[in-house]
């Protein structure tokens, strides 16, 4: 049960460390100054998100997250959410696909050679079906979080570890809601689709909480950290980097190679979203499946995405707020069901 629980733990990490939230970037956009208790609010109500959508996947025996969409929003609004969460997952899968192309470029590689080599070894992965991409975040979130931690640790141990936690001071609260709420797609998406690979209530239990507490304790040591380089944060494109320059070079091509691992995990967890909600209508293998589709958004990586995010995102900001508060209340509004 402890191993099962690990796995899907290693599963939603994976999901929520992509490579805005590697570089530093996600978390300094919605944190910063007075965010120590919006962050332990972000665990409180990511480890409730985690276990209810789990839950709900569990007792569905689902392969996809429709079943999940329709116990939280009805009949009605769930095929409005299928199409928000598929173009979700597309253009982000497509963004990560160019991404991992401009990174690898650090290496004098041609942008359509990283692109190819990012699809090819996407494609590979959906070989193992499920099992490929639980096995691959089970080997490489472990390193990313080991190398991500040591890097702020060791950097809070130069700056002398003088973390501050005013009460007083905690004005960013609602930072937690928005933050919470940026994530809850892909985390439908990937969880809906393993609840018949669940065998029992405890693994829930491990996932959730296990990765509740990881994400917070990095999330608020990142933080701090950042704070500390606020002021040299604007001449970099990615966070990190602010911190990383009190290190050799070689740490700085250590976290590239990292920030790409991330991307590549983004990218798996999308794909992984897209497959298991059109498997049910093909017969052809997965990682057919996955072929096909990674053909389709190959072409789609020259198109600049600058518009279509800015468009995007903030729509799903407000229709992410609203399914945060579907799952949120779910429970409740469940016993009152069951006590009526």
């Amino acid at each position: 049960m402890i191993k099962a629980g690990m796995k899907w733990m290693f599963l939603i990490i994976g999901t929520m460390i992509g490579a805005g939230y590697a570089s530093g970037r996600e978390l300094w956009q919605f944190f910063g100054n007075e965010s120590g208790f919006a962050i332990i609010l972000f665990a409180v109500l990511f480890i409730i998100c985690c276990t209810v959508i789990m839950s709900i996947s569990y007792s569905q025996k689902s392969f996809h997250y429709i079943p999940v969409l329709q116990l939280l929003m009805g009949k009605r609004l769930t095929s409005l959410y299928d199409y928000m969460i598929i173009l979700y997952l597309f253009s982000t899968t497509v963004i990560m696909l160019a991404g991992g192309g401009a990174t690898l470029e650090v290496l004098h590689l041609p942008y359509w050679l990283g692109i190819i080599i990012i699809s090819a070894l996407l494609v590979f992965l959906f070989f193992w079906d499920t099992k490929g991409i639980t096995s691959m975040n089970s080997f490489v979130i472990p390193i990313l979080i080991t190398f991500l931690v040591g890097i702020l640790f060791s950097f809070q141990m130069l700056e002398g570890f003088a973390i501050n936690l005013h009460v007083s001071e905690q004005r960013n609260w609602p930072a937690a809601f928005t933050f919470t709420a940026l994530n809850i797609l892909p985390l439908v998406a990937v969880l809906g689709g393993v609840g018949r690979e669940i065998k029992t209530k405890g693994e829930i239990w491990i996932a959730s909480i296990g990765s509740g507490v990881v994400l917070g304790g990095i999330s608020f040591l990142y933080n701090e950290s950042l704070l500390k380089v606020a002021h040299d944060i604007m001449f970099y494109e990615i966070p990190l980097f602010a911190i990383l320059k009190h290190y050799p070079y070689f740490m700085v091509l250590v976290m590239s190679a990292l920030l790409w691992v991330a991307i590549y995990t983004t990218a798996a967890a999308g794909l992984f979203g897209i497959t298991s909600r059109f498997r049910k209508f093909v017969t052809v293998p997965l990682w057919a499946l996955a072929f096909f589709l990674v053909m389709i958004m190959i072409p789609l990586t020259k198109i600049g995405f600058s518009t279509l995010i800015s468009v995007l995102y903030p729509l799903y900001g407000i229709l992410n707020l609203y399914i945060l508060a579907a799952i949120l209340l779910y429970p409740i509004l469940k016993k009152n069901i069951v006590q009526t």
